[in-house]
């Protein structure tokens, strides 16, 4: 690939993207090479069809650089949230005198901190400050630069499963790319999709996909709560799919066209179109399908918030992306009646682009660009 363009191979529960791209202004990507392949996809920790995942990757990375008529050699692989676990510590550092903090001191408290080196099932992939402390016991973002005899840091930790990676990095390397780095999806999301300020504040995340849900708390530059289900999107379209005893496809199609805000009647229908036909649907059963499986989502996105350690405000919204429920017409607001906390759509602020299907990929490609470019090294994990 030419200087400064990075490939990224986002991994999701419905389908395998690889993107090559280089920055643009003001924030943007040039888009070099992209290949989507839609796959089982994983569930509850492993994939549905472990011996087709080879192919969609090579088939994924393939189309993108035949688009960009380049030859990948180095790929940021994003780790799922059903894959990854979160490990938040104090941690210290003392100097013999007072110096002037730079990324060599980060690195070494990111270092110190790191005591799962020997984890015999997960590897460290991302460090990343929720705050650093100086020796007056200020809370800052950035230390660099800051004259202190004492560096300290509530470090946040993405651990990733060994076998998760093992799996993917073998495939990787047949395929002939040398080197793998692998980046936590979660972390990429908060760290492009929420402003510092907001971030400063505590963020609520939920990415809700085809097949499984993350759910997140981040604070400053790192995660501090993370945990999934397998229950998403595609659940409702399955729901629908069975009580209205239509194809998988026409469900989906049907759902598309779903708005919860209205108040049905036995008179109103949705209408999908098939090739050389119309099929009517009852928009009140419809709906009443879509809303009980909200439900479900609702409550086991309460239940996972709920284990989280950590206090947080109750006037900070729940920002929702993914495309498992965030395109639906009405969810938004039915969300927020079940879960009683004011509930958001974000997805990229990127024009033309700004859709939630489109988070984790372009996620991926923002905090691939800043750890090639970083002198802070955050990857001390076992690989």
């Amino acid at each position: 690939m030419a200087k400064g363009q990075v490939a990224v191979l986002d991994i999701s529960s419905s389908k395998i993207t690889c993107m090559i791209a280089e920055p643009g202004v003001n924030h943007t990507f040039n888009i070099k090479g992209s290949g989507e392949v839609e796959y089982a996809g994983f569930k509850d920790g492993k994939f549905l069809e472990p011996e087709k995942v080879k192919q969609v990757i090579a088939l994924a990375i393939s189309n993108a650089t035949s688009m960009a008529h380049v030859a990948v050699h180095e790929l940021y692989v994003g780790v799922p949230a059903e894959f990854s676990a979160v490990n938040c510590r104090e941690v210290n550092i003392n100097f013999s005198k007072r110096k002037r903090i730079t990324s060599a001191e980060i690195n070494q408290l990111y270092y110190v901190g790191n005591v799962f080196r020997n984890n015999p099932t997960h590897s460290v992939i991302n460090i990343s400050p929720i705050y650093y402390t100086l020796d007056d016991s200020r809370r800052i973002i950035d230390p660099r630069g800051i004259a202190t005899s004492k560096l300290g840091g509530f470090l946040s930790y993405v651990l990733a499963e060994n076998n998760f990676l093992d799996f993917i990095e073998g495939i990787v390397k047949e395929l002939g790319i040398r080197r793998v780095e692998f980046v936590s999806v979660p972390l990429a999301e908060c760290l492009f999709l929420f402003e510092p300020e907001v971030r400063d504040r505590y963020a609520l995340l939920v990415d809700c996909g085809h097949i499984c849900t993350s759910v997140l708390l981040t604070r400053g530059d790192g995660l501090l709560f993370l945990n999934s289900f397998s229950v998403a999107g595609g659940h409702i379209s399955g729901d629908l799919a069975n009580v209205l005893r239509i194809s998988f496809n026409e469900a989906e199609s049907l759902k598309r066209k779903v708005v919860l805000s209205l108040n049905a009647t036995d008179s109103d229908y949705y209408e999908v179109s098939g090739k050389d036909f119309i099929v009517p649907f009852p928009a009140k059963v419809t709906n009443e399908i879509v809303m009980a499986r909200l439900d479900m989502i609702a409550d086991l996105i309460s239940k996972c918030y709920a284990r989280c350690e950590y206090d947080f405000p109750d006037y900070i919204p729940l920002y929702v992306t993914g495309g498992g429920i965030a395109t639906i017409r009405g969810a938004k607001d039915y969300l927020q009646k079940r879960i009683g906390r004011k509930v958001e759509i974000i997805a990229p602020s990127l024009p033309q682009l700004a859709r939630p299907t489109l988070s984790s990929t372009f996620s991926l490609l923002d905090l691939a660009f800043k750890e090639s470019s970083s002198t802070t090294n955050v990857n001390f994990g076992n690989r």
